[in-house]
């Protein structure tokens, strides 16, 4: 299960998603109206094909049944975006994730089934805004509208102290889920770890929670 996808509208996040997958060895199928699409992806995905996929007969016709998670990717067309997505819900897809073009679009996909909607350009925003708040903070990933998961490099105000010494659980209301030094990474570190200036620290919590560490603990002192 979950090796077989079929992507939906082969712009740059669509292009993406099957170029990832396709490196990883899976089976894509590559699917847009535009033919330069089409063939700029036959050689890429496991099969490229142009068609309408508004149409349940050429959705059928596709064997789409058989792929466990579609990837709806198309582009400005919002009516399009809705009514393959309902169709693949109809015929029953296992996996469904929209690529959402506003927040009334990302409601109607909800509405209608859509498992996964994703906002790549807000994320990438919210991301890079992180980044740019401070040096420390490498990576921002947001799990919901509250929650996030976020790499923080560890700064002089951490450096040589262990976990229990910090407690961050219970001072900022977040967990530290993994520790990065160098090449290796320490999955659910011991409580008498001690960290070391530049050590990456893999951090889950709420976004209020995570954005007080932030300020609190990370950013070092100039």
């Amino acid at each position: 299960m979950g090796r077989d996808f079929a992507v939906i509208g082969l712009g740059r996040f669509g292009g993406s998603i099957c170029r990832e997958l396709s490196k990883e060895g899976m089976h894509v199928l590559a699917i847009d109206l535009a033919e330069d699409k089409v063939n700029e992806y036959k050689n890429i995905a496991s099969h490229a094909v142009i068609a309408d996929t508004t149409d349940e007969k050429v959705l059928k016709e596709l064997g789409i049944r058989n792929f466990d998670h579609v990837i709806v990717a198309i582009g400005d067309n919002i009516q399009s975006s809705i009514l393959t997505t309902l169709m693949l819900k109809e015929l029953g897809i296992g996996k469904i994730t929209v690529k959402a073009q506003n927040d009334y679009h990302e409601k109607v996909l909800n509405k209608i089934g859509a498992d996964h909607v994703v906002h790549p350009e807000r994320d990438m925003g919210k991301r890079i805004a992180h980044s740019m708040i401070s040096n420390n903070i490498l990576d921002h990933l947001e799990l919901s509208d509250e929650y996030s998961i976020a790499e923080v490099k560890a700064g002089r105000k951490m450096s040589g102290k262990t976990l229990v010494d910090l407690d961050i659980r219970a001072n900022y209301g977040c967990n530290v889920v993994a520790i990065k030094q160098a090449k290796h990474i320490n999955v659910s570190p011991m409580p008498d770890e001690v960290i070391k200036h530049d050590d990456i620290l893999i951090v889950i919590g709420a976004d209020k929670d995570i954005s007080r560490f932030e300020k609190h603990l990370v950013v070092d002192d100039d």
